[in-house]
């Protein structure tokens, strides 16, 4: 079986046009990215299974995790960070893919292919954080700053002046 590019068999099992995670384009973008990274990752010689293979899985799995770890987000400026790390992986995606194809794992026909989907996702989640930054959700109840959960306060009960007794 030759390596060829190939799309992510995805329908989101939600309501179409609620405006989800679903259906964010790049999102469903980098959906195609990971599809191509495992195919690829069983087309790679043997001394590559547990090198190139595992980093360009764990990369590609990493846009999506990120994008979705962003939108879940509330605060503007929380979900940039995390869209910018998107953006980080997807690039380091990227390098796999040219790593692949300048050590002569995958044709250059296929890594063109990949090469367009990673820059129109790259283009896409660029737009959409403009958007981002240009509605500032979350800014009117926390300015300009990131939200931050508050370290929880835990109290232990110990039962008298030594944590080893035992209640009476």
């Amino acid at each position: 079986m030759a390596l060829a590019f190939r799309r992510a068999n995805y329908q989101s099992p939600g309501e179409p046009g609620k405006r989800g995670l679903d259906d964010l384009v790049f999102y469903q973008l980098a959906l195609d990215i990971v599809v191509n990274a495992e195919e690829m990752g069983k087309h790679l010689p043997s001394h590559e299974k547990y090198d190139l293979a595992r980093q360009i899985r764990r990369s590609s799995k990493a846009i999506t995790a990120n994008i979705a770890e962003g939108y879940g987000r509330y605060h503007y400026l929380d979900s940039l960070h995390y869209y910018s790390i998107a953006r980080g992986e997807l690039l380091e995606t990227q390098a796999h893919f040219t790593n692949a194809l300048v050590i002569g794992c995958i044709p250059q026909e296929y890594f063109n292919q990949i090469y367009e989907l990673i820059r129109k996702t790259e283009i896409a989640l660029n737009g959409y954080m403009n958007y981002v930054r240009k509605q500032r959700a979350g800014h009117q109840d926390h300015g300009e700053r990131s939200v931050r959960e508050e370290q929880p306060d835990y109290h232990t009960n110990t039962f008298g002046n030594d944590a080893h007794e035992s209640p009476q």
